[in-house]
């Protein structure tokens, strides 16, 4: 018997952009979070990869990579630490995302919000180049093996770039999180399969989301936007961060790239789907402001 898979139409809005003008006043009032994929930088068109498939490829451009390996970022990874050395990747990590990002509209008209909450799930410093100009914000980033304690899951840092801790974050009226870490401003990187393995034996029970994270989250709902969830990881990741939130969300979806996967997991996180192209939609949030 096949497994049953949602009918996007049944899920997704009739009317995107009748929703537009909603969101963006959700977005002013703090009811909704933001979390931000790497889909969003790519509109940019930036020198770095956009996708866990272009990163993999080109950690295969600075390595050769066993064939399992190929086309698996994390699987990648792995290999490189365990070949080299974990400074190995680090260094390609710095690499591969040295070039700056230009903040796209949308992430300037975000930082132009008291948001208390932004999730930036990729590893350029667009979102944190948006904040910069202003005041009242810092950032939270994973980071893999950081030592003995209670901080051992993410470092926190100020909008200055260093570093801070759990009793600053509290008094941020913008929290911009980056649960995979960032390039900027310490060059923290979750990304091998062992970094991982370390973070998914306890993420079920919240271990590695900070505690200011869990806070801000509560009762209010998230906008997934410039996101894939066709690998399991990244599904995890999304339900975890999500963990207790409101009954509802919203995803912004290309119309041509939706997996069986993804499907399943919109219906079971109750995720409604807004199929339309990113730019579009991009460009629909920002005319609603």
């Amino acid at each position: 018997m096949n497994a049953h898979v949602p009918d996007i139409e049944k899920l997704k809005l009739a009317d995107p952009a009748a929703a537009f003008g909603d969101l963006v006043k959700q977005l002013r009032s703090g009811d909704i979070v933001p979390y931000l994929g790497p889909g969003v930088a790519e509109l940019s068109k930036p020198q770095i990869p956009t996708s866990a498939e272009a990163l993999a490829a080109f950690f295969g451009t600075k390595v050769a990579l066993p064939r399992r390996a190929k086309g698996n970022v994390w699987a990648a990874a792995q290999h490189i630490e365990s070949n080299k050395h974990r400074s190995t990747v680090t260094a390609l990590m710095t690499e591969a995302f040295a070039p700056a990002v230009e903040p796209t509209p949308l992430h300037r008209f975000l930082a132009s919000l008291p948001i208390p909450m932004i999730v930036d799930a990729w590893y350029d410093g667009a979102m944190r180049t948006a904040l910069s100009g202003r005041t009242g914000w810092g950032e939270i980033q994973g980071n893999t093996r950081a030592g003995i304690g209670e901080d051992r899951w993410y470092r926190f840092y100020d909008g200055a770039g260093a570093e801070a801790d759990r009793e600053a974050a509290k008094t941020w009226t913008t929290l911009l999180y980056k649960p995979h870490g960032g390039v900027v401003p310490a060059k923290n990187f979750l990304i091998s399969d062992a970094d991982y393995v370390e973070v998914l034996t306890e993420i079920d029970i919240q271990t590695p989301i900070p505690e200011e994270v869990r806070h801000r989250r509560t009762d209010r709902r998230f906008l997934f936007i410039g996101c894939r969830f066709n690998d399991q990881l990244l599904r995890t990741y999304a339900r975890q961060i999500s963990k207790r939130s409101a009954a509802r969300h919203f995803v912004i979806v290309e119309p041509t790239s939706i997996s069986k996967n993804e499907l399943r997991f919109f219906e079971s996180q109750s995720l409604i789907p807004i199929v339309v192209p990113l730019a579009e939609a991009v460009a629909g949030l920002i005319a609603a402001t």
